[in-house]
């Protein structure tokens, strides 16, 4: 059988820190520091629910993010 691949560690980065900063700008800036996936969500997108290593959400509400979550 394979080995189960360790997951890279996650940025230390908190994502409050993306609250209230335009969507693009924010999505700019995750990736500048490190975040492999970053995703825009409007409020209340049906989303599955798998955790990500290296994903950071957005919800994004008048082009600005409301709320910010790791996976």
């Amino acid at each position: 059988m394979a080995p189960i691949p360790t997951p890279s560690a996650e940025p230390d980065d908190s994502p409050d820190t993306y609250v209230g900063l335009e969507a693009g700008r924010a999505e700019h800036l995750a990736r500048e520091r490190g975040w492999s996936t970053v995703r825009s969500l409007p409020p209340g997108a049906i989303i599955t629910m798998e955790y990500r290593v290296g994903r950071l959400n957005f919800e994004v509400k008048g082009g600005r993010v409301a709320r910010a979550w790791k996976g």
